[in-house]
């Protein structure tokens, strides 16, 4: 009797080896799926968006409407021309002496930062100076800060109908001597995605590193 109660104990003794093994074992599975999950998570965060816009957020249902001006060699340049691009507007004037000389510098070190997927990006100038700003002025203008840069212009009635739309406001004024008339206006970049749409719409003092930030996220879109 006695030597068959103690050939029990090794099932005794046994039962929790049995168990912690079980227990490793789920832990080492749940450690597997956390780090396969975390590695999932890794690859699709690029295509979530980031956590947080640089500029004010638009959720636009419908493509910016469409419109014409002129481009460089004095050709015709439709907005609708770059459709499957992100498209960056910037309405200013070539004799601005202060902002739009400093913001097209952050439009031209954002294309830099972005590199080859600068191709995917067009920035647009739109001058609100259409007396000074010609068709070459303007294109020697933009292409001093980016050569992939292009410059429009049009009658005053044509660019009316291009910024009202948009919230664009201007307004012409005496400057110095030197400067001649100045142009108080809006000091916003505009960006559309590929498919038209208002996304996003920087004030002025944004850097270039932050546009690349969200630009980055538009292209893989």
């Amino acid at each position: 009797m006695d030597n068959a109660t103690d050939t029990t104990v090794p099932n005794e003794t046994q039962s929790p080896s049995i168990w912690q093994n079980k227990m490793f074992r789920l832990a080492l599975l749940g450690l597997g799926i956390g780090i396969g999950l975390g590695a999932l998570f890794l690859a699709i965060r690029p295509l979530l968006g980031p956590t947080e816009w640089h500029g004010m957020v638009i959720q636009s249902n419908q493509p910016v409407t469409n419109f014409t001006l002129v481009g460089p060699n004095e050709q015709p340049v439709s907005l609708i021309d770059y459709r499957g691009k992100v498209v960056m507007l910037y309405f200013g004037y070539t004799f601005c002496p202060d902002v739009c000389p400093a913001t097209m510098v952050e439009l031209s070190d954002a294309m830099e930062i972005l590199g080859k997927q600068s191709e995917d990006v067009q920035v647009i100038m739109i001058t609100l100076d259409p007396e000074r700003d010609t068709s070459d002025v303007l294109n020697n203008y933009v292409t001093h800060f980016n050569e992939s840069f292009i410059g429009l212009t049009g009658t005053p009635d044509d660019l009316i109908a291009v910024t009202a739309p948009m919230g664009i406001f201007y307004e012409k004024h005496e400057g110095s001597d030197a400067s001649g008339y100045l142009i108080d206006h809006t000091a916003t970049v505009t960006v559309l995605d590929k498919e038209g749409k208002l996304r996003l719409v920087y004030p002025f003092g944004i850097t270039g590193a932050e546009m690349a930030a969200d630009l980055k996220y538009l292209i893989r879109e």
